[in-house]
């Protein structure tokens, strides 16, 4: 590791060195360091302490003089995983180790450098609903069984890896731990204090900016660099100040402020940026409050979501039951480096945003987005609400089939808990029910939340309405909401009935929640509650009676609704340090487990989840010649990665259920698309596959079909997706997508780029890309094209009966030309931007991608 000792320091009172980022600013412009905003003051002291000394002057300008035209490293301290992605990058190293040792390599030596942390928390489904008593037992019994062959693969890499730490199913959500534990917030290595920075393999890694750690969300391909050693290479991101003004209202949760933040800022269009909250409104925001904001920060597509290390941290570290001693670091050190909030006010930003906390309401967000923002006092004007009749045996239109607080974006947040304990205490009190169709669920992303609750006598309030605690992991926000009561299903196929899910999740995209909620609508867990009370969407939840009393007298949501003061006297009474220790001293306690002394992994033929990575056989060992290729799909705006690889539990009926049934799988052991990314062979089944997709190749009678098809070219037979896709693999076809603005938003998801490629797909070219699926595509060897401003697939006129070649030098942002021959022998030159936008990522592009780069690197040394 460089290390730049020019700067380096002794830090007051810690028997500890820092390196001086402030004198190193100060000697190229005098002054500079106090106008920096905190992002750039972290960027800036990672180059002094690990940047070449002969390049240090320029990347410090490039922070400085806020240019943009010179790539600089970033180290970050740690990589966070989650099982998904987490193992999925471990399954490409650990097929990485087997082509280094083919070549005559030792594999042994293929190792994480960084730090890296896997928590095993996205594998649970909701089978069994909250209201059944041995819900998480069953619903953990079930987890183990599906993933027993996943789960052997990572208990594998425990030993077999240097450099890696895993925290095991059934104990919390990544973000919520790394919120609460992992995070040092300043870390102390070798002598050295720095600030603690990481990635994640999750698009909500940034819950923990919330402490003044710059941690954001990358794909596991992307992570995978960084776990190597390689430095993520960036420029100077924008970096938009947010002053947070006014107090928020009485009664109005931390959902609500987040909702209606991201509304405004994806309305200021902060795609990428990196924002700082500041002002006197963000010193009133607990780290709770922050976290839940933070923890939006892709669904405002923003790439960090900062606050700046003050009282607020201290406060929530001794909370969590750090060490007197870190926590006496984090605050000297951020003292004296001008990391604390009071050495910030002369920061300046380029472009300064203002939000008003006292003009919120109480919000919903949906349907189909997180950012549509729904007022809940607009439910009937917006037409949400409405007249309905509940008829004996059926449900109601609009019926809310499943709630659910889950989540680490609330369940982190003891306040937001708190509340929806309190309301089920009242609604328990007054004689209220759950609708019976309602499948209720508590998914806390920490053991930590079952102490408290339980403490305050609230658990059992929450278990009476059917919330009972249904396991720690990450669920119903992720797709993983499990089976619907096979009657209540029937009736939905039958009647084709309008149904609905309310969750305290931060995604509710079409399709994503469970197969048979059309649409979800995002709102705070004790709103939650009153939904599951209330049992339809259709129910003005400001202003209908959610029942009666014992006299019966109508029973509205205020009459439930707690006060801030009773909300805060139980947080303060109930939520403790020692609640903290308890759960994680023994869940971090350090094993000396023998290292394994089979570098390569057993690889089990028969399984569907873990399976030897194709990356030096099929399409990605042929030559990309970016020439004769075909459309697999043309597609609108907003495709996400949900779109591009579903998550959510796979039907028997869709190509990845006939491959598992050939398998000889059972369809209750299915599991979701998520858990078998380790599979090439399931995963590739999973491309294009949701069935919310419109593929504007595919019309009947002039009107877009909705469902996972595709038309074979040039015969122009329409298919389900998967079919064409192995026509075409098994001709060879290089493949195109064309696309419209914002492709690929929503999750990081390594497969949304690997599904692609494995097809057959060499490039994509669309109005605009969302940043972590533009860089897997890149770590995959897809080539990223971007329309110019006024150019797209409807001024053009595509089809998809055309043929594209892509022509010129491929270089960091240059212009090259998308030759489109259409099937008449009309050939149009479409000037595009080529989207590798560093000069790094043109080395891997080359390479064929992340892991065909590193073992050329590995290999030649």
């Amino acid at each position: 590791m460089t290390m730049n000792t020019k700067y380096r320091k002794p830090l007051a009172g810690s028997g500890l060195d820092f390196f001086d980022t402030r004198e190193a600013v100060n000697d190229i412009s005098p002054g500079a360091y106090e106008t920096l905003p905190y992002t750039s003051r972290v960027l800036a002291e990672q180059l002094v302490r690990r940047c070449e000394p002969d390049s240090l002057t320029d990347c410090l300008k490039q922070i400085i003089e806020r240019k943009r035209d010179l790539d600089f490293p970033w180290y970050p301290a740690r990589v966070v995983c989650h099982d998904i992605l987490g193992q999925t990058a471990l399954v490409d190293l650990a097929g990485l180790r087997d082509a280094i040792a083919a070549q005559g390599g030792d594999p042994a030596k293929v190792n994480p450098v960084v730090e890296t942390q896997l928590i095993v928390d996205h594998s649970l489904a909701v089978e069994h609903a909250g209201f059944d008593p041995d819900a998480f037992d069953k619903n953990r019994a079930i987890e183990d069984r599906r993933n027993e062959d996943r789960f052997h693969f990572i208990e594998w890499c425990k030993t077999a890896f240097e450099n890696v730490s895993v925290i095991p199913a059934g104990n919390g959500i990544m973000h919520q731990i790394n919120l609460e534990k992992m995070s040092p917030v300043v870390q102390a290595k070798n002598g050295i204090a720095y600030p603690d920075t990481c990635v994640g393999t999750d698009s909500h890694t940034p819950h923990v900016d919330a402490l003044g750690v710059i941690a954001v969300g990358v794909g596991g391909l992307e992570a995978e660099t960084v776990m190597l050693g390689r430095p993520s290479m960036m420029r100077l991101p924008d970096i938009v100040g947010v002053n947070l003004i006014g107090k928020r209202q009485p009664g109005i949760t931390a959902t609500d402020i987040v909702l209606a933040i991201t509304e405004f800022l994806r309305n200021e269009r902060v795609v990428s940026s990196y924002l700082e909250f500041f002002g006197e409104g963000a010193k009133d925001l607990t780290i709770g409050d922050r976290a839940t904001i933070s923890n939006m920060t892709p669904e405002y597509g923003a790439t960090a979501g900062m606050f700046y290390i003050d009282e607020q941290t201290i406060t929530y570290l001794k909370l969590t039951g750090r060490d007197e001693q870190q926590v006496e670091l984090v605050e000297q050190y951020a003292k004296q480096t001008g990391l604390w909030a009071d050495s910030l006010e002369s920061a300046i930003y380029e472009r300064v945003l203002e939000f008003d906390l006292s003009s919120v309401s109480r919000n919903m967000a949906g349907p189909s987005s997180p950012h549509r923002r729904l007022p809940t006092s607009e439910l009937a004007s917006r037409g949400i609400s409405g007249e309905w009749e509940e008829k004996e045996g059926e449900l109601p239109d609009g019926a809310v089939i499943i709630a659910a607080i889950t989540s680490c974006t609330n369940t982190s947040n003891p306040r937001n808990v708190v509340a929806a304990g309190l309301l089920a205490k009242k609604a328990n009190e007054l004689g209220l029910v759950r609708k019976p169709w309602v499948k209720s669920s508590f998914a806390p992303g920490s053991k930590v939340a079952k102490l408290y609750l339980e403490e305050a006598g609230l658990l059992t309030e929450m278990e009476k309405l059917g919330f009972g605690i249904v396991g720690y992991a990450c669920t119903t926000c992720n797709g993983m909401s499990g089976a619907l009561d096979p009657a209540i299903q029937q009736e939905i196929i039958e009647r084709d009935l309008y149904t609905t899910a309310v969750l305290s999740g931060n995604r509710n995209f079409d399709g994503r929640i469970h197969p048979y909620a059309k649409q979800a609508f995002l709102a705070s867990p004790p709103l939650v509650v009153a939904y599951a009370l209330a049992g339809t969407i259709r129910f003005d939840i400001e202003r209908d009676a959610l029942g009666t009393d014992s006299r019966g007298n109508p029973i509205y949501l205020n009459d439930l609704w707690p006060s801030d003061e009773e909300i805060d006297a139980v947080v303060g009474q109930h939520v403790k340090p020692e609640q903290f220790n308890q759960v994680y001293i023994q869940m971090f306690k350090l094993h000396d487990e023998q290292r394994n002394s089979n570098p390569l992994y057993d690889w089990r033929p028969m399984s569907t989840y873990i399976r030897r990575p194709p990356y030096w056989e099929g399409a990605l060992a042929g030559e990309r010649t970016l020439s004769g290729m075909r459309p697999l799909a043309v597609l609108g705006d907003n495709i996400t990665t949900d779109h591009l690889s579903p998550s959510n539990a796979i039907l028997a009926s869709s190509a990845a259920g006939e491959y598992l049934a050939k398998m000889e799988v059972p369809e209750e052991d299915f599991n979701s698309y998520a858990t078998h990314r380790g599979d090439h062979l399931t995963a590739q089944r999973a491309t294009f596959a949701n069935p919310k997709l419109f593929n504007e190749m595919v019309k009947d009678n002039g009107e877009v079909v909705q469902g996972s098809l595709a038309r074979i070219e040039p015969e122009g037979r329409v298919t389900r997706m998967w079919e064409a896709i192995e026509t075409y693999m098994n001709r060879k076809q290089p493949l195109i997508v064309v696309a419209g603005a914002d492709y690929g938003q929503g999750s990081s998801r390594d497969w949304a780029a690997k599904g692609v490629r494995l097809a057959g797909v060499e490039a994509i070219v669309a109005e605009g890309f969302e940043r972590i699926h533009r860089t897997n595509l890149v770590g995959m060897g897809v080539l990223p094209l971007q329309f110019k401003q006024g150019v797209d697939r409807n001024t053009l006129e595509l089809d998809g009966t055309e043929l594209y070649d892509v022509v010129g030098e491929i270089q960091p942002g240059a212009d090259l030309a998308l030759v489109v021959t259409r099937a008449n022998g009309e050939k149009v030159d479409v000037l595009v931007t080529c989207r590798l936008d560093t000069a790094d990522e043109v080395s891997v592009y080359q390479a064929g991608g992340v892991l065909q780069r590193f073992a050329q690197d590995f290999l030649a040394q």
